[in-house]
């Protein structure tokens, strides 16, 4: 779901926590990338200057990368994976800015992007050959459900695919799924209800760590002892295989039917480290993938670290484009039949303050009820500083009124 419904956690201990802004690991969104935060501000120090490459390095940026060489091998790669936050407009723009870097160095392009699930391809097919009006085209791919986000943040690398005719691929499946997985485990998936989706490769240690911190930082209650061993855990990390793999299998096939080199769209949670979608790309015999990450201004350079990427571009902090105040819950959220499923709360947000629980089924939001992510997102966006939010929502069977009240700034 938008970022929008997220309160911005504070400095202290939550590197991990901004990692994962969209709808948590296990459903539709994806783990995002970090924004210019408070503790940031305070440490402007602009390690990957903005409008230059760099190769990452520990806790500073490396050497500054010639374009010319840098466009030349993403172009002779079979895919390049370009990382987002994804309510970054700026995010966006470099997005599109490197999409056309690649097509003048290289016209047989695939776009694959992680906010389609697969079973909108047809509405994809229309839009790029030209069929479909946007209005259509962002009705019949159910914008609103699959992802949230404003689509105006999209649109322009949409466009763009049309207008050069790129085949655009979903690279999805649909949140059911990855919901299910959290809650079952992906063994006791049957292969019918898998979407064609095969057996993830096991996840490294290093991103299994960062996973159980991960899990640890959202307000889940791990029991006793090492929180790996934790069934709740595994389930968890489970349904970010799940995700990871059946992108990186969307990605793979893409390749392997057109020859081409496919340019995937997606959070650089999925990214970073080369731990998520690169590695299940690994697995399926792609391995020299090129990862690509904007660094926003004002990131710590304690933030970099080498190998996050294979190369990073600095990007202005549009934090003061999207104003100084946003309103932002802090949760994560499953659509369910009834309402909105909390899967997680954020540390020292509106949503702890009001006493919100992962696990909690929102039912209704200023008497609206909604099963729908686009519509909560549209009536938190609306909030104005100092407002209050009556929710009604049910937990352990009954039904409670809880007033989310936003920061006067």
């Amino acid at each position: 779901m938008s970022d929008s419904a997220y309160a911005k956690p504070s400095p202290k201990g939550t590197t991990l926590v901004r990692k994962l802004m969209a709808v948590a690991v296990l459903l539709s969104g994806c783990m995002a990338w970090r924004d210019g935060s408070a503790e940031a501000a305070g440490n402007p120090s602009a390690c990957v200057p903005q409008g230059v490459w760099m190769e990452p390095a520990d806790k500073a940026a490396g050497d500054a990368i010639a374009v010319p060489e840098l466009f030349r091998r993403a172009s002779a790669t079979p895919v390049v994976l370009l990382g987002e936050r994804h309510d970054s407009a700026e995010h966006h723009r470099w997005q599109l800015h490197t999409l056309a870097g690649l097509h003048a160095h290289r016209p047989e392009l695939v776009i694959g992007m992680e906010m389609f699930p697969r079973r909108v391809q047809p509405a994809l097919d229309r839009w790029s050959a030209g069929r479909t009006t946007e209005e259509e085209f962002l009705s019949e791919s159910d914008w609103r459900t699959v992802w949230g986000y404003d689509s105006a943040l999209y649109m322009p690398i949409l466009q763009f695919a049309r207008m050069h005719r790129i085949p655009v691929v979903a690279l999805n499946v649909d949140r059911a799924l990855t919901a299910r997985v959290g809650r079952e485990g992906w063994n006791n998936i049957p292969p019918s209800g898998r979407e064609g989706v095969g057996d993830p490769a096991p996840a490294p240690s290093a991103y299994t760590e960062k996973l159980a911190e991960i899990y640890s930082a959202h307000g889940r209650q791990p029991g006793t002892g090492d929180v790996r061993e934790d069934p709740s855990f595994r389930r968890f990390q489970e349904a970010q295989l799940l995700w990871d793999r059946a992108m990186a299998e969307a990605i793979a096939d893409a390749h392997r039917r057109t020859g081409a080199t496919v340019v995937g769209i997606v959070g650089a949670g999925h990214l970073e480290g080369r731990h998520g979608i690169p590695h299940q790309l690994s697995d399926l015999g792609i391995g020299n993938s090129m990862v690509l990450l904007p660094w926003s201004a004002g990131i710590p350079c304690s933030e970099l670290e080498a190998g996050l990427a294979d190369a990073v571009f600095g990007v202005s902090d549009d934090q003061e484009e999207q104003g100084s105040w946003r309103p932002r819950l802090g949760v994560s959220l499953a659509p369910q039949e009834e309402g909105l499923r909390i899967e997680s709360v954020v540390g020292n947000s509106v949503a702890e303050t009001a006493g919100l629980r992962a696990g909690d089924i929102i039912l209704a939001a200023a008497g609206t009820k909604t099963s729908e992510v686009g519509k909560f997102i549209d009536i938190v966006n609306r909030q104005a500083p100092g407002t209050w939010l009556p929710l009604s929502v049910r937990r352990d069977g009954a039904t409670r009124e809880i007033v989310a009240k936003f920061p006067v700034s």
